[in-house]
């Protein structure tokens, strides 16, 4: 395994209550790559299982903030969820990314791949595709 192999990602995190979307980086933490929806439950577990196989230096978590930029009880969830990260995940640091419109931009990259209908609507396709959009925000950002 070469160094880059066995560099620790950050992982984007889309939360919602019946799916999460998990993104990861590339080993230079410069390109984010869809890696799959999952029940909120199994999310844990694979996010567990991403850290120790491959190690997570940070978690980029998306905050539903409402249009006007303010905490809801979307903001409360995921703050829930976070929580029991914490406690399964030690040692890496957890970033809070605007998430508002990721959805809708998650959406049009799909078009722009060429996803045809209904596929391009499909909920799960399009929360794992929004964790990417919010890790790539983050990363573009840094």
């Amino acid at each position: 395994m070469s160094l880059l192999e066995s560099t620790p990602r950050a992982v984007g995190v889309d939360i919602g209550t019946k799916r999460v979307g998990i993104a990861r980086s590339d080993p230079l933490q410069v390109f984010s790559q869809v890696h799959g929806t999952f029940a909120p439950e199994a999310a844990v577990e694979e996010l567990k299982r991403i850290h120790e196989e491959e190690g997570i230096r940070i978690l980029v978590v998306g905050w539903p903030l409402s249009l006007d930029g303010e905490e809801n009880d979307s903001t409360a969830f995921v703050d829930e969820f976070v929580e029991e990260l914490r406690e399964v995940i030690s040692g890496v640091d957890v970033v809070r990314q605007d998430e508002r419109f990721s959805s809708e931009i998650a959406k049009g990259a799909l078009r722009e791949a060429g996803v045809r209908q209904p596929g391009r609507y499909d909920k799960g396709r399009v929360d794992a595709a929004a964790a990417a959009v919010i890790l790539q925000d983050y990363l573009d950002a840094r």
